[in-house]
């Protein structure tokens, strides 16, 4: 009977642990074989070992895509989490329109990238772009190596920031009624029950967007592609996703991009476990 039990289990379990190995750990294993081959797609594959990890690792194009990447995390995740809790606050509390609200924050989610990159690009564009005409100036927006990852930025913010609010928007109509009371009761004000109550309270939905928010911006290709195809001026919005894209499919050179594809997992991996290092004794899941 057991052993029956164990086997249908097994059997409904079968469709998804397959979909784990053939999406997930077979092409890990690829990439790791791919990192030890030199291949163009066209000529067999020949082993070099490390030789791949040693030429990446001294190339300072792989070290300038890093540091790119990095300060284009710094540029969305504050501002998107912020905007994003902002938004939730506002329309959780049921003010006219905020259905209404709710739709257009998620429509530019829902969008694909690589389109809205498209139509940003004619946005910013200096002659005839439509925020130069707002501004009535000539800025060059994607040109200068200031301001491009700046505006790259600025777009992955506004289409991820209804993803984000949605989930605070999750987070605090779980929050018990009864708990805002007692602290109304206690004398304590709008301010104080939002970072008192509510924001502790909203920690675990913290931690979930936090997470994908930041595995989403480390691997940014889609936007920064459609509005910078060769990486921006100077090399400024060069990150590591189109980086890797670049070296594969424009160098066909698969073998160092599968070192960095590596390395850009290592990176994931070791943010996300210190975040949930940092989250683990700080989260409150039993809100009864």
């Amino acid at each position: 009977m057991a052993r029956r039990e164990a086997g249908i289990g097994y059997a409904l379990l079968a469709p998804s642990l397959f979909g784990i190995l053939a999406f997930l750990l077979l092409p890990i294993l690829v990439v790791i074989w791919l990192s030890m081959q030199r291949w163009d797609l066209l000529n067999p594959a020949v082993f070099v070992g490390l030789d791949n990890f040693r030429d990446v690792f001294s190339d300072p194009t792989f070290g300038h895509s890093l540091l790119v990447t990095v300060f284009f995390v710094v540029l969305v995740i504050p501002l998107q989490t912020v905007l994003g809790l902002f938004a939730a606050s506002l329309l959780s509390r049921g003010l006219p329109g905020s259905a209404f609200f709710r739709v257009i924050y998620v429509i530019p989610w829902i969008c694909a990238p690589l389109a809205l990159g498209v139509v940003w690009k004619w946005i910013f564009a200096p002659t005839d772009g439509a925020l130069n005409a707002v501004l009535g100036q000539d800025i060059q927006w994607l040109s200068d190596p200031v301001l491009a990852l700046p505006a790259v930025a600025a777009v992955s913010i506004w289409s991820q920031v209804g993803y984000v609010t949605l989930f605070f928007m999750a987070g605090l109509a779980a929050i018990p009624q009864e708990m805002i009371d007692a602290a109304k009761v206690d004398g304590a004000n709008a301010t104080q029950i939002f970072f008192s109550v509510k924001l502790p309270l909203l920690r675990p939905t913290m931690f979930f967007v936090l997470v994908t928010g930041i595995i989403s911006s480390f691997q940014a290709f889609d936007s920064i592609y459609a509005l910078t195809p060769r990486g921006g001026p100077q090399g400024s919005t060069d990150v590591i996703a189109t980086r890797i894209y670049a070296t594969a499919f424009q160098s066909f050179d698969l073998g160092h991009a599968a070192v960095m594809a590596l390395v850009l997992f290592v990176i994931l991996i070791v943010v996300t476990l210190g975040q949930q290092l940092y989250f683990r004794r700080r989260i409150t899941y039993d809100l009864s």
